[in-house]
């Protein structure tokens, strides 16, 4: 009777926990570069009633009989879909049609993002909404000369200008972080990842379009791959499942309550 009422509170504390990451989902939906979290569980163990036995004799083999003990959380997974382009038409809004990540940050910390949200600084250089360098092929900032007359990028990465002479000259090239297990990266908020010892090392960085990474699209931006039609969905089953372990927990409560009035 009492593992009932345990069992319960186990669901209810994991049904808590699929509405919070249903919640940062939803918050996200239109953060650009956003990955979806999704959120599993795994039961917990069984207390052995009793054992298995086998054929023998005039009798047949019986099955084990067990009683789970609730559930437990098993992952909390980042799903690393492709998210939808946006058109902007802006020249620094990059997208990625494909695998791979920016780097941002410099030799010695490098973070990853999906987020190509791009600005100048007062120096020319290009970089986040949180001044983070965007790294060229080199592992160094690409800067746009102030008194470039326009720029492009290219789908290789390729950053063009046209210079005060109306020369075309390529400042640099873009480059892109290719994982082996991009879901064993680890959020470091701000819309950027971080190497975790199971997401493997991305290895020397590449252009573009080669080494598994995708092309770049300029003037889109990668919305989140957040689908609020599932989000509700899933809110709606995480809400009535957290109701059936209540139920549990005060069904268990008046089993209890008649045993207590059994000597009055």
């Amino acid at each position: 009777m009492l593992r009932s009422m345990y069992s319960g509170i186990s669901g209810m504390r994991n049904m808590q926990t699929k509405l919070d990451t249903i919640g940062n989902n939803i918050a996200n939906v239109n953060t650009f570069g956003y990955k979806k979290g999704r959120t599993t569980f795994k039961d917990m163990v069984s207390q052995q009633i009793a054992g298995a036995s086998g054929p023998g004799g005039n009798l047949g083999g019986t099955n084990p009989r067990q009683i789970g003990l609730g559930s437990q959380l098993a992952s909390i997974d980042t799903i690393h879909t492709q998210g939808s382009l946006q058109n902007t038409n802006r020249e620094l809004d990059l997208g990625i049609s494909g695998d791979g990540y920016f780097r941002l940050g410099d030799q010695e910390n490098t973070f990853y993002s999906r987020a190509g949200n791009f600005y100048l600084d007062q120096a020319g250089d290009i970089v986040n909404s949180d001044g983070q360098y965007l790294l060229g092929m080199d592992g160094g900032v690409i800067n746009i000369p102030p008194t470039s007359q326009s720029f492009s990028i290219s789908q290789t990465g390729n950053v063009n200008v046209i210079d005060a002479e109306g020369n075309l000259e390529t400042v640099g090239t873009i480059s892109l972080a290719f994982f082996p297990n991009p879901e064993g990266l680890q959020k470091a908020g701000n819309n950027l990842y971080q190497v975790t010892v199971n997401s493997g090392e991305p290895g020397a960085p590449s252009i573009p379009g080669e080494n598994g990474t995708g092309t770049l699209v300029a003037g889109t931006l990668e919305m989140s791959n957040v689908d609020l039609s599932e989000e509700f969905t899933e809110m709606i089953v995480a809400q009535r499942a957290f109701q059936a372990n209540t139920r549990i927990i005060t069904t268990s409560d008046e089993i209890l309550q008649e045993l207590v009035n059994l000597k009055r």
